[in-house]
């Protein structure tokens, strides 16, 4: 069997010592958009840490009564979810969902500039500017994570936006209705999200595209954990064998702004020069 281009990880490269912080806005952000890749750094020994910024307490046709108890709930199932994909630290705030563009801006640049001093990251992953689906509380994550590590200079981390390959969640969404235990065949919602387009439409090119491979079972493995958006999705009709072919690529952007330099997240894929 040839041996692995020296550039690539293999399953015994030791990357202790290195780490990595997650800034995303909802419980199952993480899995969903990137949780191949944090399953794969966890099994090579990085620091995973994830910063969550609300809850999603607020769900389709919730009163107070029943955003109180969804918010205990994804709580329990982000929990979940990381010990999935190897998380090691968890911070999940109370920002209230659906507000994060109308909170006051340096609240969360505080919230997200204390994360990285505490864990002090080498790379900071968080949205690209689509918000992975023009979600307004996406994109204001990626805009206050990158106000702070802009704020840090050169000397802070690497920042990576991630996005979601166009037409990816379309496939999803096809090969839910393809499959006869499901029990219909009208088109199922990507966690709550009917147009499954909206995901990677006008995305930015990536810098890098990394390939999961066995870590896109872990990711469907971890968005199951997420049962309250799971149940009734696309998501749900999928298998094992699905799960390489459909959710093992995924999209990384570099920023402008944080370290320059080369970190160990380049040499987990294919490095794409944007034109």
């Amino acid at each position: 069997m040839p041996s692995a281009p020296p550039d690539v990880p293999t399953p015994f490269d030791d990357l202790r010592g290195s780490s990595l912080l997650a800034v995303f806005a909802h419980p199952d952000d993480e899995s969903l958009a990137c949780g191949g890749l944090l399953a794969w750094c966890a099994e090579r020994g990085v620091q995973v840490s994830l910063l969550c910024l609300t809850r999603g307490e607020h769900g389709p046709g919730g009163d107070k009564e029943h955003s109180a108890r969804l918010r205990d709930v994804r709580e329990r199932e982000l929990k979940d979810a990381a010990r999935v994909l190897g998380i090691r630290d968890v911070v999940l705030l109370d920002h209230e969902d659906g507000m994060l563009p109308w909170i006051d801006g340096a609240r969360l640049e505080a919230d997200i500039l204390g994360a990285v001093r505490r864990f002090q990251p080498e790379i900071v992953v968080t949205f690209d500017r689509d918000g992975l689906y023009w979600h307004p509380d996406h994109i204001a994550v990626h805009e206050r994570t990158t106000a702070v590590i802009a704020g840090l200079g050169s000397l802070g981390p690497a920042l990576r936006y991630v996005s979601i390959p166009a037409g990816m969640m379309h496939a999803v969404v096809d090969a839910a209705s393809q499959h006869g235990d499901c029990g219909d065949s009208s088109p199922r919602p990507i966690f709550g999200v009917p147009d499954a387009d909206a995901f990677g439409s006008l995305a930015p090119a990536p810098t890098l595209v990394v390939e999961v491979g066995a870590f896109a079972g872990r990711k469907l493995a971890a968005l199951r954990c997420h049962r309250t958006q799971f149940e009734g999705s696309a998501f749900e009709c999928l298998d094992e064998r699905d799960a390489s072919r459909l959710l093992g690529t995924e999209h990384y952007r570099s920023a402008e702004v944080g370290s320059p330099d080369e970190v160990f997240l380049d040499r987990f894929g294919t490095l794409v020069t944007c034109t």
